[in-house]
């Protein structure tokens, strides 16, 4: 993949690389039309002069994503040094697990690929045109295989992903090694692993740290909503009288089934719309000690930030009003259009309408294996508070 095309952007597009973000969009890229997708290209301002080197996609609106800010001679070399750097990081950040995020894309400056480590099983997906490059799949997996010796590596892909960057059709399935499924251990809480099954790569490991802060806090009588395969319920029950997990997914409340077992833990698991569920409990005196709401992203797009909150706060209200005094509320949200501000913002508002006080505790982010950079927020999604209410 030869550094021989030059692409050069506006002064809005250099002003942001200069801030230290890594993405150009399109409207901001003047490209010769015949630069292959998925091409090294160097990128120039409007006077020339080099603002570094960049992989560019020819479909998608984020056309130039920054792999350096020198020249790259050999891109499958530094592709295997950015492996083993990453790998590096969490050898030294990593601690009471066998499963994390191994490298995540921009954050570990290897745009358009995330790969998760379910212990002897290798998770991997491939978001761009230059990252599905044959070559650059062949350096991913070799220096992958050659550091890690996991039994097995899987592709796991997004039809909806590979339509946009105009990639051909693939199947999830085994890159190498032929095992597919394992157990995986975080804060001492075993998981059984599909790898060809569940959401994303398989798990929400970016919750990790933050099921070991909630059980901290958490006792008495547990309610965990949008539990997926059971990640908050199954630490809670360390701790908590009884849990109880909801989700609307029968497959995954099978597996938090099947995870409970390993786990020799006692929980109730219920299928239901968590919307439904609440509207139902709250108004019909159910109350707990510790409730976890941990729903999917609401907003997709910045379209999406008004009704977000709606939903956020609908949950939030309806929780603290089944709180006892003293209740520990654990509330996340994954959608990055929700920062931070507006998330404690909607938090306090639904405090408000439900005569609770509410006390911080912790706010968080995510586990240190999704590494956030200062300069592009983007990197950084989740948001989990954990108060307690009177």
């Amino acid at each position: 993949m030869p550094d021989t095309h030059r692409v050069k952007i506006s002064s809005r597009g250099a002003v942001r690389l200069k801030s230290g973000h890594l993405w150009v969009y399109k409207s901001d890229v003047s490209a010769p039309e015949d630069i292959p997708p998925g091409s090294l290209v160097s990128v120039t301002d409007q006077s020339g002069k080099s603002l570094g080197t960049a992989l560019y996609s020819s479909s998608s609106q984020i056309a130039i994503r920054m792999i350096s800010r020198e020249r790259v001679p050999d891109l499958l070399g530094l592709i295997r040094t950015r492996v083993s750097d990453a790998i590096g990081y969490r050898n030294k950040f990593i601690r009471d697990t066998n499963a994390y995020r191994l490298i995540f894309s921009e954050a570990d400056l290897l745009p358009g690929l995330i790969v998760d480590r379910y212990n002897d099983i290798l998770s991997l997906q491939i978001l761009t045109q230059a990252m599905d490059a044959g070559p650059v799949r062949d350096a991913l997996i070799s220096q992958l295989t050659a550091q890690l010796k996991p039994a097995s590596v899987i592709e796991r892909v997004d039809p909806r992903v590979r339509e946009l960057e105009t990639l051909p059709a693939r199947n999830s399935g085994l890159l190498y090694g032929a095992k597919t499924a394992t157990t995986f251990t975080m804060n001492a809480v075993q998981f059984i692993y599909e790898a060809l099954e569940g959401q994303k790569t398989g798990a929400f490991l970016d919750q990790r740290e933050n099921y070991a802060a909630a059980t901290d806090f958490a006792h008495g009588e547990a309610l965990d909503v949008f539990c997926y395969q059971g990640g908050f319920a199954l630490h809670l029950a360390k701790k908590c009288n009884s849990v109880t997990g909801v989700d609307s997914s029968r497959p995954a409340l099978e597996v938090a089934d099947q995870n409970a077992t390993l786990n020799h833990r006692e929980i109730e698991w219920i299928e239901a719309n968590a919307f439904d569920l609440l509207k139902d409990y709250s108004t019909s005196s159910h109350s707990y000690d510790t409730i976890v709401l941990d729903p999917p992203a609401f907003a997709k797009s910045k379209r999406d930030l008004d009704a977000a909150i709606r939903g956020y706060k609908e949950l939030n209200l309806r929780s603290l009003k089944m709180l006892r005094p003293g209740g520990i509320l654990v509330t996340c949200s994954c959608s990055y259009h929700v920062g931070r501000t507006d998330f404690l913002e909607m938090l306090a508002s639904a405090a408000s309408d439900a005569r609770r006080t509410l006390r911080l505790l912790e706010v968080r982010g995510q586990a240190k294996d999704h590494p956030v950079l200062l300069n592009m927020p983007e990197t950084g999604y989740l948001k989990c508070a954990i108060a307690v209410v009177s």
